[in-house]
């Protein structure tokens, strides 16, 4: 159960009767302000004018003396007929008016003008709705006694009908209430479809039902127990009467829906539905059958004084029956309204605050129904009745409608799996976006509601406001504004997750590098493109001048281009970098003297991370040349040094030998695209001889092969005992030959008389 209605009274009205009673006058006003002077006194159709007694106003009794006045009367009429041929003389302006030409009327002076103009009427109409309480006649002074009589002798002539209308209309609704829980429990384990149809086949079956039985109580009046062959006129104002009540609480019963929960328009407990639609039904019950019924029966058999009576004593029952429902259950309401019955949380804020005070409004608006119905006549009592059904409907939808919407933003949005497996970030997205768009539509369904509420008090005249031309401008750059906003968004969302597809490899072809990065900034390009176009549409649906707007960013850009000529240098070379496809997303390239994995990639600069993890932003005007290491192959050249003295034949069988088993090695062999390429002797070093030969890799697997190969060579080599050399010197003692020249000494021999002056030692290194 979600919420719970009913409880203790409130305690503590005293302690608020102040502001109860300033909210009391205010509403007074604004309701007395809002019934047109005709509509008082207005006759009902069928029904005698009502006539209401009140002393004339000052301009009524001067109009009257002046048309008693033969002379007078002839002189307004000379003046009328000079205004009807148009040669009346122009009214000069009082004396102290402005003259055309003059500045307007200064602002504080106006705003001081319309507050002491509302003031004046605010002042007035609650002296007029005071007098009108004080004149006005005791309810009951119209009843003389026999009205009750009247009633027990219709009640015996309807009874019959009566009795056999509710009692086909119980059995219809068993059957109809079964055939309901059958298909919500169908509708409950299916799609919204379901559902709709559901509550469509409930509405249509729960009218029949009340169409069955009026027809039903039609046929028994017609037949000989009831009249044989004619329908009295008191039948006739019961069954018109159950054929409206019925409907209308068919209508709060579709809304409610207080068996079936699946079918509840209303976010409410099973049993706050049941509470509210049992209320909710009794009191259009007495208010259809006691105006439909009893007052036109009383207006006939008694008086049609006797009838007001009782149509106010029945206005004046409903409303204490609404006033003590108010009370009862202001906490529960409260707490529905503001969700705290579902999440347990209590809310804070200033529409909380208004949310839990909720029932001194509703209370003020009963006191004003009070009034109307103790000062007005019937036909005004009727309209403000109508209007509060209207009220509370409205408010009802209105309420529901902000409930889901808060559910939803709470909620959010949760796509099926075959939807977020290929578009993993929509669902992200859309639940960025779709909260704030349904708070937007929250509170214009908000501001809807309580223009409604005062159209209705006749507080504020919606209607006229949107038929104004101000009105009709707004509402429709607010649509415009709106529809501009929904389809960029829509346009948006399209084209990311267009992106967001192709760049998930679970689907489709898989993107190369290049692909990758182009997408991606094509993203980024027409992501901020759109936003500036949206908003351009938005500044012109608005109603600025965007021309200006442009040729101004028109000259900026220039102005820009010229003082950030390195930046513009970045965005072009940048492009045709892009273009020519000279690097992507994951590369190993060098650019500017900087070796690195490409980690991301702008219009402006290149993100490299060399080996050490160092993280290197390159703007591309500092970029004269590319070296990418790992575009569609790549190559480990293997430069091995050999002694002069070994054998190059067995060197070269010890490197091929030395690919075989890397080729071998399942661990590397998918990275291993070619052939061994045998170069041969490359070059002669100071110590060593340089063989050089070649392994095909795929891109970026040349270092990981390269290792691997070399660890194989030097075990190879040092098994075969092939000498792999670092450079050293080697000295070589050197004798006379006789004629002053030094003569080399074979490795290992010392020479007995080392040449050299005073018999030093002179070594020579070779």
């Amino acid at each position: 159960m979600l919420v719970k209605f009913g409880g203790r009274p409130a305690a503590g009205l005293r302690g608020r009767g102040r502001v109860f009673g300033l909210i009391l006058c205010c509403l007074v006003v604004l309701w007395t302000s809002a019934v047109p002077a005709q509509q008082v006194g207005a006759p009902v159709p069928g029904q005698a004018a009502e006539t209401t007694a009140g002393p004339a106003t000052p301009d009524t009794a001067a109009l009257i003396d002046l048309l008693r006045n033969d002379a007078a009367r002839e002189a307004l009429i000379a003046e009328l007929e000079k205004l009807q041929s148009g040669t009346a003389p122009a009214a000069e302006p009082p004396s102290d008016a402005q003259p055309a030409d003059s500045a307007p009327m200064a602002l504080v002076r106006q705003i001081a003008e319309m507050t002491q103009s509302a003031s004046e009427r605010a002042i007035d109409q609650v002296t007029q709705t005071w007098q009108r309480l004080k004149s006005a006649p005791n309810p009951l002074d119209g009843l003389s006694g026999q009205e009750l009589s009247v009633l027990l002798t219709a009640l015996r002539d309807l009874l019959v009908v009566i009795a056999g209308t509710a009692a086909v209309y119980a059995v219809l609704r068993l059957v109809v209430a079964r055939v309901v829980r059958r298909s919500a429990h169908w509708a409950a384990e299916g799609s919204a479809g379901r559902r709709v149809l559901a509550f469509l086949a409930a509405a249509a079956l729960s009218v029949a039902s009340v169409a069955l039985a009026w027809a039903a109580g039609s046929a028994l009046a017609l037949s000989p127990i009831g009249g044989l062959g004619q329908i009295g006129i008191r039948q006739a104002l019961y069954l018109n009467a159950f054929l409206v009540v019925g409907l209308v609480q068919v209508v709060v019963r579709l809304i409610l829906s207080p068996g079936t929960s699946h079918l509840r328009l209303l976010p409410m407990g099973d049993a706050a539905a049941r509470y509210l639609s049992r209320w909710l039904g009794v009191l259009i019950a007495v208010l259809g059958y006691g105006n439909l019924v009893v007052v036109p029966i009383v207006n006939g058999d008694v008086s049609y004084v006797a009838g007001r009576a009782v149509a106010k004593l029945i206005a004046l029952l409903v409303l204490i029956a609404a006033v003590w429902l108010v009370v009862r259950n202001r906490r529960a309401v409260a707490r529905w309204i503001l969700g705290e019955d579902q999440t347990g949380i209590r809310r804070t804020g200033s529409f909380a605050s208004i949310a839990r005070r909720w029932h001194w409004f509703a209370l003020a608006y009963l006191a004003v129904m009070s009034v109307t119905v103790l000062t007005r006549p019937a036909s005004a009592i009727l309209a403000a009745f109508s209007a509060s059904g209207k009220v509370a409907l409205v408010l009802l939808v209105g309420i529901a409608a902000s409930r889901w919407l808060t559910r939803g933003m709470v909620k959010g949005v949760a796509l099926p799996d075959r939807i977020r497996e290929p578009l993993p970030l929509l669902e992200e997205r859309l639940n960025r976006f779709i909260p704030r768009a349904l708070f937007v539509v929250r509170a214009l369904i908000l501001i809807g509601v309580a223009g409604f509420v005062l159209d209705s008090l006749g507080a504020f005249d919606a209607r006229g406001w949107l038929d104004s031309q101000f009105g009709l401008r707004v509402t429709g750059m607010l649509f415009s504004v709106g529809s501009v906003l929904v389809v960029a968004f829509a346009i948006w969302l399209a084209l990311t997750s267009w992106v967001d597809y192709r760049l998930n490899p679970s689907y489709g072809r898989i993107a190369t590098p290049r692909e990758e990065t182009l997408l991606t900034l094509l993203r980024n390009a027409a992501s901020i493109a759109l936003a500036v176009i949206t908003l351009m549409f938005v500044l012109s649906e608005v109603g600025l001048n965007i021309a200006p707007l442009l040729a101004s960013a028109g000259v900026l850009g220039l102005a820009i281009g010229f003082g950030a000529q390195k930046l513009v240098q970045d965005i072009i070379t940048g492009i045709f970098i892009q273009f020519e496809n000279a690097m992507n997303v994951g590369d190993v390239v060098t650019v500017a003297g900087t070796t690195g994995v490409v980690e991301k990639l702008t219009v402006r600069s290149v993100s490299l991370r060399d080996v050490a993890g160092t993280f290197h932003i390159v703007p591309f005007s500092s970029v004269d040349m590319v070296s990418n290491f790992t575009r569609v192959f790549s190559y480990f050249v293997a430069d091995i040094g050999v002694a002069y003295d070994a054998d190059l034949e067995a060197a070269q069988t010890a490197m091929r030998e030395a690919f075989d088993e890397v080729r071998a090695d399942p661990q590397h062999q998918r990275e291993i695209t070619g052939d061994f390429e045998w170069f041969g002797v490359d070059s002669f070093g100071d110590s060593a001889v340089v063989l050089r030969a070649r392994i095909r890799c795929a891109p970026g697997k040349q270092w990981s092969v390269g290792r691997a190969y070399n660890a194989r060579v030097k075990r190879l080599f040092d098994e075969r005992g092939i000498e792999i050399p670092f450079p050293h010197r080697t000295l070589v003692w050197a004798t006379s030959n006789g004629g002053g020249t030094p003569a080399p000494v074979e490795s290992g021999q010392v020479p007995d008389q080392p040449f050299g002056t005073d018999d030093q030692q002179s070594p020579s290194a070779a």
